[in-house]
């Protein structure tokens, strides 16, 4: 079966094809995680698409709160992307040198929270963009100003006391991202202070197996999607909630479950980087 909203995922094909257009704008959303050694802005730096401009999730967030890249206030977002040309009126499409698109999918969710739903992830990222031995450039454009109408959509993010709550009364299936071994606690949380476990309640299914197991980490079919949210227990008739360690593999989960028509799906934003740190949290292995 076809995805239901395909136009949030498009091919590198389409991008090659549309990238210059007026009304069409390519957004570099590289990140990395704390001990990869990495940094976004420096990778964007040495190649990304030509026209691309940074959006670094480290740096568009929430300035008081002491949690990693939690979303900001609309006002901050709104100033942020406009002086990046991101805008009303346009087509924004994501991208990461990651594969599998997981930071590209969190802008992409960001945008969508934010009012602006015109905004697609490029399938496959930068890896399949290089495989097809696509130009890639090492200029930083500069981009021109664009006004930016923040509507901020609160049913796209939930807070911790919304899914203490939602726990206790089981209205939404809270759906943890993360890798089994550290759902069942027997991998220790790369963040230093986090404790082990999950959710009571919650059921897992890890981002990656959301990726087709290719070079390019491109996204699975409709019917794959739809298969593994089944064997995990996941039933798409009731409203969703992701979580993942800080809140960026979740959006890549909310987003398969928008293609295949599930758009009542929610992200934990502080995700285990705030639940994992608390004492007064309960936690299971």
């Amino acid at each position: 079966m076809p995805y239901s909203n395909p136009q949030a995922l498009v091919s590198t094909g389409w991008v090659a094809e549309h990238m210059t257009a007026p009304d069409v704008r390519i957004v570099d959303c590289t990140y990395y995680l704390p001990n990869d050694g990495r940094k976004g802005a420096e990778e964007y730096g040495k190649q990304h698409l030509e026209g691309a401009v940074f959006f670094d999730i480290d740096d568009v967030k929430n300035p008081d709160n002491p949690l990693p890249h939690m979303i900001p206030p609309a006002e901050i977002f709104s100033s942020k992307v406009r002086k990046l040309g991101l805008g009303d009126g346009i087509r924004i499409v994501c991208y990461d040198h990651n594969g599998g698109g997981m930071a590209a999918a969190r802008v992409w969710w960001m945008f969508r929270l934010f009012g602006h739903d015109d905004v697609a992830v490029m399938d496959g990222g930068l890896p399949k963009w290089l495989a097809e031995n696509r130009p890639v450039t090492d200029i930083v454009p500069i981009p021109q100003e664009r006004h930016f109408t923040a509507r901020e959509n609160h049913t796209l993010v939930r807070s911790i006391d919304q899914v203490l709550a939602v726990l206790d009364s089981k209205r939404e299936d809270v759906v943890d991202v993360r890798a089994a071994a550290r759902f069942t606690g027997e991998a220790p949380e790369p963040r230093a202070g986090m404790r082990s476990g999950h959710m009571p309640g919650a059921l897992n299914l890890p981002y990656g197996d959301l990726m087709n197991p290719d070079r390019d980490c491109t996204m699975r079919s409709a019917e794959q999607i739809a298969a593994l949210a089944a064997k995990a227990g996941i039933d798409l008739k009731r409203p969703l909630v992701t979580s993942c360690g800080s809140g960026v593999t979740a959006c890549y989960a909310a987003l398969a479950f928008y293609l295949i028509g599930k758009e009542d799906v929610a992200v934990y934003d502080g995700s285990w980087s705030e639940w994992g740190a608390r004492e007064d949290t309960p936690i299971i292995t």
